[in-house]
């Protein structure tokens, strides 16, 4: 199954540290990837797989229409992916769905970009409960990730690299921060994503028209 990647890829990108500008001389390349299985393909009883593991280590891909369904819940991970300043390689059917990304964007980002927020601080908090441990790493992700969900409600971009905030970032990465003093960040944010909600200017549904006829476009130009 790895030649779906390896010949079929539309769009391949650096994701995580580096493209957050929080990394360091020791960073990972995570790379995250979009292949195009053949058309053909899905008239078979045994269907493309919907997503891969490597070849390259830290290496993960969505086949286009599981893609497009996650973007479309906007699932934050995988919005990460079409606004990635780090483009390794990107085809025709790379570029039409950069293209598209706007249509991805709706008020939902509060919801997911939220959740995944209170989520991670939850987990920090029981396990703080629990041993006295603190995830900072965790911690730092928290409060990035409500960060950029303020500024998708804000901008309609996703914002990905968060260099501006790197020095109090890393701070909270290196345990250097009373925990307090996270906790109140993040309960800043989290109100400020909530007052942003009520504001923005995107959509409360992603245009889910746009993406299906992009889809059938993918399609048929891979119909070989």
């Amino acid at each position: 199954m790895m030649e779906l990647v390896a010949q079929h890829t539309a769009l391949a990108v650096v994701v995580g540290s580096r493209a957050y500008g929080l990394d360091g001389p020791d960073s990972d390349y995570d790379r995250r990837g979009v292949y195009v299985a053949p058309t053909r393909a899905f008239w078979h009883l045994d269907k493309p797989p919907t997503h891969l593991d490597g070849p390259a280590a830290e290496q993960f891909s969505w086949e286009f229409e599981r893609f497009c369904l996650l973007a479309l819940q906007a699932n934050p991970t995988v919005l990460e992916v079409l606004w990635s300043p780090l483009v390794e390689s990107t085809t025709a059917d790379g570029q039409e769905l950069l293209a598209h990304r706007q249509a991805f964007l709706s008020t939902r980002v509060a919801d997911t970009y939220g959740g995944y927020a209170r989520d991670q601080l939850n987990r920090v908090t029981a396990r703080r409960e629990r041993t006295g441990e603190t995830n900072h790493k965790q911690a730092m992700h928290m409060i990035r990730l409500l960060a950029a969900g303020i500024h998708v409600l804000r901008t309609a971009q996703i914002l990905v690299d968060v260099r501006h905030l790197r020095d109090r970032l890393l701070a909270v990465r290196r345990g250097e921060l009373p925990w307090e003093t996270v906790t109140a960040w993040a309960a800043d944010l989290m109100a400020e994503l909530t007052d942003t909600a009520t504001t923005t200017a995107l959509p409360p549904q992603p245009d889910r028209a746009a993406v299906d006829r992009l889809l059938t476009a993918v399609r048929e130009r891979n119909l070989q």
